[in-house]
């Protein structure tokens, strides 16, 4: 086995490894800034999806409340239902269904973006690593 046996004074080995470590901190904290970036991206992108699932409720709602029961109370006045009787069964009805439709684009977005998760598993793993190289160096 060979010795690899360093003649530099321990003030000089000392200032090598605290420039080093510095040097690695630096690297991970630009991966931790690149990795936040790219999470906070997909999750902006769920929230845009979010949000455009929440327009489409409330405009569902408006348009659908506004014709919709007006038809539906037709009909049933139609079949025989009283007219009071005939809108309170439209708007519930309307309302169930734009809710459903609502509630399935809100769970939609939320879905990924908690698929999207906030973990920094890639700057994790790199520290980790380092870690575990930085313990290797001092036995």
């Amino acid at each position: 086995m060979t010795d690899h046996r360093d003649d530099r004074p321990l003030s000089e080995l000392m200032t090598g490894l605290v420039t080093d470590i510095s040097g690695l901190f630096r690297k991970e904290i630009d991966l931790a800034k690149t990795e936040v970036s790219e999470t906070l991206d997909r999750a902006t992108g769920s929230l845009e999806t979010l949000l455009v699932g929440l327009i489409f409720a409330i405009g569902a709602i408006g348009v659908l409340l506004a014709a919709v029961v007006q038809g539906l109370a037709a009909f049933l006045m139609a079949r025989g239902a009283t007219e009071p009787n005939a809108e309170a069964l439209s708007a519930a009805t309307v309302g169930v269904v734009v809710g459903l439709l609502a509630w399935a684009m809100i769970s939609r977005g939320l879905s990924t973006l908690k698929a999207s998760s906030l973990k920094l598993d890639r700057t994790t793993a790199s520290l980790q690593r380092d870690v575990d190289v930085f313990k290797e160096q001092m036995r």
